[in-house]
């Protein structure tokens, strides 16, 4: 138990910087869907620049914060087994497994977007940035209140918070069109 706080402390932070990179690697992918829409040289030139990004972003900050993310959680975990029998922390696992096949999903466009097949558009992205947003407040608010069931008062919160976000983003890109 000498070296929980470490432990604790390294999890968090690469729990920290896997959230970073899955927040940024979808912004970058709103990025590469605009610049599909561009005239040449400028797309050619932004996409070679995105995929880049997208490539160091993702095997050298996104994937390893995963891993070391998890690692010090099954660490956590060995040393502290009896949070296994926790209503909270099974629900937080839950969140975990359903981050995975977010980072998963994540997974699979990068890969789509290094061979620029872009199947989606960049409001599509947008939203879909919100997916890793609703897991992390789940997740806090479950770590914070230790409590399997007071979550969802926050993660409605951020969902409604989520929706005005995106219909104040609808409202402004009318005004803009509008303007034009």
């Amino acid at each position: 138990m000498e070296f929980y706080n470490y432990i604790k402390a390294l999890h968090l932070i690469f729990v920290i910087t896997w959230f970073a990179g899955l927040f940024y690697i979808v912004r970058l992918f709103v990025y590469h869907a605009e610049a599909k829409e561009k005239p040449e040289p400028e797309q050619s030139i932004l996409i070679k620049q995105y995929q880049l990004m997208q490539y160091r972003l993702w095997y050298i900050i996104t994937w390893p914060s995963a891993i070391l993310a998890s690692i010090f959680a099954f660490w956590l975990l060995h040393l502290i087994p009896a949070w296994l029998e926790q209503d909270w922390m099974i629900v937080k696992l839950g969140f975990v497994v359903l981050l995975y096949a977010y980072h998963i999903k994540c997974h699979l466009i990068f890969k789509e977007l290094q061979q620029n097949k872009v199947k989606n558009s960049s409001n599509f992205f947008r939203i879909w940035n919100e997916g890793a947003t609703l897991i992390l407040f789940a997740v806090v608010f479950l770590v914070i209140l230790r409590n399997a069931i007071n979550w969802i008062y926050g993660v409605v919160g951020i969902f409604l918070f989520s929706i005005i976000i995106m219909l104040g983003f609808q409202f402004y890109k009318k005004i803009r069109t509008k303007n034009k």
